[in-house]
């Protein structure tokens, strides 16, 4: 089963979604999406490691398509994080070429997270039309690219704005029984799914959690250990992780769908989700914020998620993904549809393949 290197894994992904789709065409092609842009995150890594230009190029014809001469973007709809996540793209298009298209929509992205509306305590809503709601998707959509800009042009307070919605999200998002984090939180309780006491959604989302693990060791694994809030963001890095850890399928290697209903009939293994937890886990391994107690669970986990793949004419296939979702109760999220080789799974599939690639930094 396993007749492919991580990296040979990696590449065939890649090649695989690029066979099927020009850069322009990548879906949704009216979006400058986070669709495309965790895919592209990916291929950006395969970039880094293989130097193969076509990776490069590729990036940078869709971002291209997206950006007009004058740096204008239509297409970014900035009254949702979902769309400034490829913003991270545009940070190595600019250090590679010094296109100055490339900054000033990077800006209009990073000024648009911060003016976005915020809850009462300053927690940002997920989209406009979601008032007072916060999702843990938006630790990645928004925090990590956040970082990145803030780091890389040297603007500290945005580590401020970042560490501050970490800090919202964990502190009422969590599940003090199980340490895992619901998939949303209404600080107002009025939203259909919202408790009335704690204002959580009711269920634990797998690929929700997904997203908030990655932006959580990527944070931690950026800021330098001169940062006030390195301490803490690596505090709740690990405490993260032991809580996913304990809802691994040690059969399968896989996390359910609903992670902690894994004796629900209707409950079925999640691959995305998988993908995640295994490259959260890796690349806080290998940055020095966890030691080698999750490596077992790693190596289960990698072929639990190289078992959903299949070698296909015109690439390689990877199943049970769930697709786009908003925010229900557990029977919503076990009869939501499962999706053969989508960008979602493409993309969590390329980040952990690249870092079980990289090894140790």
């Amino acid at each position: 089963m396993y007749n492919k290197t991580a990296l040979q894994y990696a590449i065939s992904g890649a090649d695989t979604i690029m066979k099927k789709y020009t850069a322009q065409n990548l879906p949704p092609s009216d979006r400058f999406h986070y669709h495309q842009g965790v895919f592209l995150t990916g291929v950006e890594r395969l970039y880094e490691i293989t130097g193969e230009e076509k990776y490069f190029n590729y990036i940078k014809d869709w971002v291209d398509f997206h950006i007009s001469p004058n740096g204008d973007c239509s297409t970014c709809h900035l009254d949702e994080f979902d769309d400034m996540q490829p913003g991270r793209l545009l940070i190595g298009l600019y250090d590679r070429t010094g296109d100055e298209r490339y900054k000033k929509h990077l800006d209009v992205i990073i000024s648009a997270a911060e003016r976005h509306p915020k809850n009462a305590l300053g927690g940002v809503w997920h989209k406009l039309r979601y008032k007072n709601q916060m999702w843990l998707d938006c630790m990645y959509m928004m925090g990590v690219v956040v970082t990145e800009y803030a780091l890389r042009f040297n603007e500290p307070y945005l580590i401020e704005v970042v560490y501050r919605q970490m800090e919202l999200m964990y502190g009422n998002m969590r599940n003090p029984e199980t340490g895992l984090l619901y998939h949303a939180w209404d600080h107002s309780k009025t939203a259909f799914w919202a408790d009335k006491q704690s204002g959580c959604s009711p269920d634990h989302w797998g690929r929700a959690m997904g997203w908030f693990a990655v932006a959580a060791v990527e944070i931690a694994a950026m800021l330098p250990d001169t940062d006030k809030h390195k301490a803490k963001v690596t505090e709740i890095v690990k405490e993260i992780l032991h809580a996913v850890l304990k809802y691994q399928d040690k059969e399968t290697g896989l996390w359910y769908q609903v992670l902690d209903k894994k004796d629900d009939p209707r409950n079925w293994h999640e691959t995305s989700c998988s993908a995640l937890f295994v490259y959260a886990m890796k690349k806080a391994a290998d940055s020095g914020i966890t030691d080698d107690l999750c490596d077992e669970n790693i190596r289960i986990g990698y072929e639990g998620v190289i078992s959903r793949t299949r070698e296909e004419k015109t690439g390689i296939g990877i199943d049970g993904v769930c697709v786009g979702t908003g925010v229900g109760n557990a029977p919503y999220y076990f009869s939501r549809p499962t999706v053969s080789t989508d960008l979602h799974g493409m993309g969590a599939f390329l980040l952990m393949c690249t870092q079980i690639h990289k090894g140790r930094e």
